[in-house]
């Protein structure tokens, strides 16, 4: 009897930072390692805007705030990758700088030859998320590639 082909052979799980971004990836990591995947953690971060509701944007110059945003970013995806190693779990890292998020996740998701985006529901609040729209519903209605939505327990 021959094996069967994996329904997923890599997810690209995105994260802002966020709380719930980091269940979410937790999440995915688990999904991955039951389906015998391999994962692609990306972090994608914002270019310094002249108008921005992000105060690490208002407080300093676009050199600093891109140098602090690229290490907070390389922090994270360094500590998420220990992280899915230790499940076992097969892991790349990607960082990229995009003033469209969501159009981002799924160029890396292409890039990647991912099967499948594990992402949260939403990473920022409050007014943030009113003036830029829900990436993962941008994601969601714009990739080809399917979209697993996960929502934490409250």
């Amino acid at each position: 009897m021959e094996k069967e082909d994996p329904m997923f052979r890599n997810i690209l799980i995105p994260t802002d930072g966020s709380p719930l971004a980091t269940i979410a990836v937790d999440a995915g990591i688990a999904f991955a390692k039951e389906a015998s995947a391999k994962v692609t953690i990306l972090a994608v971060t914002e270019p310094f805007h002249l108008f921005s509701v992000d105060p690490e944007q208002v407080s300093g110059t676009r050199d600093e705030y891109e140098a602090l945003a690229s290490k907070h970013a390389a922090e994270m995806l360094a500590a998420l990758a220990r992280k899915t190693e230790a499940e076992g779990v097969a892991c790349q890292t990607e960082q990229v700088s995009s003033h469209e998020v969501y159009r981002a996740i799924i160029d890396q998701a292409t890039r990647k030859d991912a099967d499948l985006i594990v992402m949260a529901s939403h990473g920022r609040g409050g007014v943030g998320s009113l003036m830029l729209g829900s990436v993962a519903a941008k994601v969601l209605a714009h990739s080809t590639i399917p979209v697993l939505i996960y929502r934490a327990k409250k």
